[in-house]
């Protein structure tokens, strides 16, 4: 989340007396009038759009998770906990699509609440992906049998540091607070950082964002999944190939949803930093750029449940299970689509793919 101090968003918003013409993004600091109320809108349907598809998609997922714990794996503990990262972080969704029409009108201490509870889920999710590229990779390299007798505490000890860590790096959401706009009715939740100190301490949270929130997970999973997709290489058949399509389909995602808003937020960055000129022609287009990023980073809530769950062939098994037992599809169909599933898989990999 981008952020600024006080004194500049005072000096920026002192000529600005009509709340109707001018929007300002907690993440932005906008020189001239640049989103409508149309974009308000639009904004506030995407993100219930957003909020009501990732709530549905990793309910399931835990739902089948939960229901088949008897059997339960590394990876699915991995996913449970992911879907529990996804699905808090849609429940806050509708707050900042109020705030896309009203302004912030939940508080000052439910802006602290919201935005910690935001900053939590997105470490906590972009560090269990690693978590799972690594148990893929352990999985698929090295298919012994020490692997697939790991203890299941350990795999939520691994968890636990996930949201431990995540939760102390998100401590420095606590500066979010409300304010109202000068000259204007609009209120906002945004970092309040004033001082000599503020543009250091700005610098520093963005460096642990960029580097532990985005490039060291996507190192780990360009690693653990290129020497994957080698390993799958040496191995014929089909699944070979459907476990390459789905590896393929996770770093194309994780690609797609969070590298345009990083870049965003970086160069950001480097103009606030002065280290890029700043003019308000810029200005505006990065703060265009991060308001259409930023959805784009949201939309990976909703894209996880189908990657890492419905395309597994585990994981359609299970549904298909859960569907039959409570009597909403016949059993003797849940029986056919097992023995279709049987039939399809090959050496074990079925098993290892997500």
């Amino acid at each position: 989340m981008v952020k600024f101090n006080l004194d500049e968003f005072s000096d920026l918003f002192e000529n600005y007396t009509d709340s109707q013409d001018f929007y300002v993004d907690p993440n932005t600091a906008p020189c001239t009038p640049i989103v409508t109320a149309s974009i308000y809108t639009a904004l506030a349907v995407v993100y219930s759009l957003v909020c009501f598809l990732a709530v549905t998609g990793n309910m399931v997922v835990m739902i089948v998770i939960l229901y088949n714990r008897r059997t339960i794996s590394s990876t699915d503990i991995y996913l449970l906990h992911l879907a529990i990262a996804d699905l808090l972080f849609a429940v806050t969704l509708p707050f900042w699509a109020v705030d896309a029409i009203s302004g912030w009108v939940f508080g000052d201490a439910m802006c602290k609440i919201i935005s910690m509870l935001q900053e939590v889920n997105f470490y906590s999710g972009i560090l269990l992906l690693a978590c799972i590229s690594i148990d893929r990779y352990l999985a698929i390299v090295y298919s012994t049998q020490s692997h697939k007798q790991k203890r299941p505490f350990l795999i939520k000890l691994v968890c636990a540091v996930v949201w431990v860590l995540a939760i102390a790096l998100s401590l420095p959401i606590q500066y979010d607070g409300e304010y109202t706009l000068p000259g204007s009715s609009r209120t906002i939740c945004y970092e309040i950082l004033d001082g000599e100190s503020a543009d250091t301490w700005r610098a520093t949270t963005r460096f642990l964002r960029h580097s532990i929130g985005f490039l060291i997970p996507l190192a780990v999973m360009i690693f653990c999944y290129s020497v994957t997709i080698h390993r799958l290489c040496q191995t014929k058949g089909f699944q070979k190939q459907k476990a390459m399509k789905v590896i393929i389909a996770v770093v194309l995602a994780f690609l797609i949803c969070w590298l345009p808003y990083n870049l965003t937020v970086l160069i950001d960055t480097l103009m606030r930093s002065k280290l890029i000129d700043e003019s308000c022609d810029r200005r505006n287009h990065i703060d265009r750029a991060l308001s259409a990023t930023q959805i784009l980073a949201f939309l990976h809530s909703c894209i996880n449940p189908i990657l890492y769950a419905f395309i597994g062939v585990k994981f359609r098994r299970n549904l298909v299970k859960l569907l039959a037992t409570k009597g909403i599809i016949k059993q003797n169909a849940a029986s056919q689509y097992g023995r279709s599933i049987s039939s399809s898989s090959e050496s074990g990999l079925t098993s290892t793919t997500i």
